[in-house]
């Protein structure tokens, strides 16, 4: 699986990578990215099925798209690296600060759980196939945002859209196929990564209880609510996320 991706930064900086949400690109992260490649090499990429990256038939798993980073890094030559996911970007970081606690340094997880209602994405995979991603746009974009951010912010709103309607409809509904089907609970307890997880207060897709449980249940993890930001706060609070990435990634233990 050969996954688009951008890699910017100095080349011997602490390598970054980012992790988009379902029904985005790498492009999700455009204002975290100019603060962020100051300081690390950082690595934005494609999911499977999104953007410019393949889209293979479906269904995809957690564990898919994970090896999928490992391959990519491994191609690049990057041993070690910290990771920020965002939604299924941050159960994918789950699965790999699990599988391969060796190779992460930091790990942030944003607006994400250890397990979403897997009827519900069952039924939103099964939409978009038959109907196509336009089909589940308007109520998306709903959960994505605040009602005052859409309203007072409507060209980002409309930016996130367009990102949301361009994705294949194989690879939208194949990684609703992997959200339905994880089960991360279990894993939790075998990250050992300094961790930070942020949420939004009004986030009805991963509502703060979900952080919470993933802070109680990861060793000395951190959690920060901010407000209002709903699904996509990094996108709706840019300046707080930013910053509470950067000062997650820069500080020192003990």
């Amino acid at each position: 699986m050969r996954l688009n991706h951008l890699m910017e930064g100095p080349e011997d900086a602490p390598v970054l990578v980012l992790s988009n949400s379902l029904g985005t690109t790498l492009d999700m992260w455009r204002d975290q990215a100019p603060a962020l490649r100051e300081r690390f090499r950082l690595l934005r990429y494609d999911h499977r099925g999104h953007g410019g990256s393949p889209v293979p038939p479906g269904p995809y798993t957690i564990e898919d798209l994970g090896r999928d980073v490992t391959a990519l890094l491994d191609r690049l030559g990057v041993e070690r690296f910290s990771f920020c996911g965002l939604s299924i970007g941050g159960m994918v970081g789950m699965w790999l600060a699990s599988e391969t606690p060796e190779r992460i340094d930091r790990l942030v997880l944003c607006c994400t759980s250890a397990r979403f209602d897997p009827d519900a994405y069952e039924s939103r995979a099964w939409t978009v196939r038959q109907h196509g991603v336009t089909k589940v746009a308007d109520a998306v974009l709903e959960r994505w945002f605040t009602p005052a951010f859409r309203e007072s912010r409507p060209e980002v709103v409309e930016w996130a859209g367009q990102m949301l309607r361009d994705t294949p409809p194989e690879g939208y509904a194949s990684c609703c196929e992997a959200v339905s089907a994880a089960d991360l609970p279990g894993r939790l307890g075998r990250i050992r990564t300094p961790t930070l997880v942020i949420t939004g207060a009004e986030d009805p897709a991963a509502p703060p209880d979900r952080s919470e449980f993933i802070c109680a249940s990861v060793p000395d993890a951190r959690l920060i609510v901010l407000s209002p930001a709903a699904h996509l706060a990094n996108v709706e609070q840019p300046e707080p996320v930013t910053k509470a990435i950067l000062d997650h990634l820069t500080l020192r233990e003990g």
